[in-house]
């Protein structure tokens, strides 16, 4: 049983109650308490720290490789493509807005396509006439063959260039979020899984244990890819991506954001260290899980492509390895919408909650 101190205090009804505290939750903390001032909020997370995508990351900040954007574009028409983009666009200038580039370890460091046919060169003029409305720039993407030397990437073909992209620190990140949260007055319960919401004509409940409950005025999911437990009816397909990072690399030669084979490959350095994720194109079916496991198929599968494609010719010991979930469906949009009366939802981010989640925040803000 609790004290009346516990159930007056922590457990009391609020106005929002947030499920779920990665980049997607605190941001719409942020946007609801900055619209709305005078309610309370409480973001509810089920592990001590947050889990999932977020703290599991490559550390991208970035909107979307050449080939992705084609691919996107043939898939869903260039109204929805260009939507996103500028929702990822406007995102990541939100961050550079709300924080420091040395507080996030915020580096502008270019983000660069291999490409090993000349296949989306063709397109590469339509979408540069495209996105220039959303960059400014003439050229976001462009061919930048001497670079392929300069970085040791001899065995690939073609090198596309995009100077409006780079790289981040999450978790330092997410500890800025949580402090503009505080400074907000969000509170938090970390360590409490929501086992179930029950919408009552005037109020709904979140139960926590079976004779502990919180009750509110609206709840907002920011849960992605653990979301299906309380969302019916809409295509939330979990991702598993994994993740290898490198023992240190004398003269590492890689500098910047790397995409390869429509973003479904991406690697980075982190210092003097390799950081490769993806793959998971590789084997679909057993990738779709929210088990935060390594296989070793994809495990030697990254290896490989470490050796063959980054770091030809050079013997690399592996330091770290993990994975994290992302939510996918048969399109990239994300779903932000009103579930009932009461409850809201901001999930299915397709691996790009760096740079959406600013935004969506504030959409379903105004929304509640």
């Amino acid at each position: 049983m609790n004290s009346i101190w516990e159930l007056e205090i922590f457990y009391r009804k609020r106005d929002v109650i947030i499920i779920g505290s990665g980049f997607t939750g605190l941001w719409t903390a942020i946007s609801v308490k900055e619209k709305y001032p005078e309610k309370s909020v409480l973001v509810i997370e089920r592990n001590s720290v947050p889990l999932g995508a977020s703290t599991r990351n490559a550390g991208f900040a970035c909107f979307g490789s050449l080939t992705e954007i084609i691919a996107d574009s043939e898939k869903m028409g260039w109204e929805k493509t260009l939507q996103l983009v500028k929702m990822r666009f406007d995102g990541l200038q939100k961050i550079q807005q709300y924080f420091n580039h040395s507080e996030i370890d915020f580096e502008l460091c270019k983000g660069y396509e291999i490409l090993n046919n000349n296949q989306p060169l063709e397109k590469i003029d339509e979408v540069n006439e495209q996105l220039k409305s959303i960059t400014g720039n003439e050229k976001t993407y462009s061919l930048q063959q001497e670079k392929i030397k300069e970085f040791g990437l001899e065995k690939s073909e073609f090198l596309i260039e995009n100077p409006c992209e780079g790289s981040l620190h999450s978790g330092k990140l997410l500890m800025k979020l949580l402090e503009k949260c505080h400074e907000l007055k969000v509170e938090f319960l970390f360590g409490m899984e929501v086992k179930k919401v029950v919408e009552n004509t005037d109020e709904i409940e979140v139960q926590l244990s079976e004779d502990l409950s919180i009750k509110s005025d609206r709840i907002i999911h920011c849960t992605n890819a653990f979301s299906s437990k309380f969302i019916e009816n809409e295509e939330i397909i979990p991702a598993r991506g994994q993740i290898i990072v490198t023992e240190p690399i004398e003269n590492l030669k890689i500098k910047g954001t790397f995409h390869y084979d429509e973003g479904f490959y991406y690697f980075r350095n982190l210092g003097n260290r390799i950081l490769l994720g993806g793959g998971r194109n590789q084997d679909f079916k057993t990738e779709e899980t929210t088990d935060f496991e390594i296989t070793e198929f994809l495990q030697d599968h990254l290896g490989n492509f470490l050796r063959e494609v980054i770091l030809p010719h050079q013997n690399v010991e592996i330091s770290m390895r993990w994975s994290g979930i992302m939510a996918m469906g048969s399109e990239k949009t994300p779903i932000v919408k009103q579930l009932s009366d009461r409850e809201f939802c901001v999930v299915r981010l397709s691996g790009m909650g760096v740079a959406l989640a600013p935004k969506l925040g504030e959409i379903v803000a105004e929304m509640i």
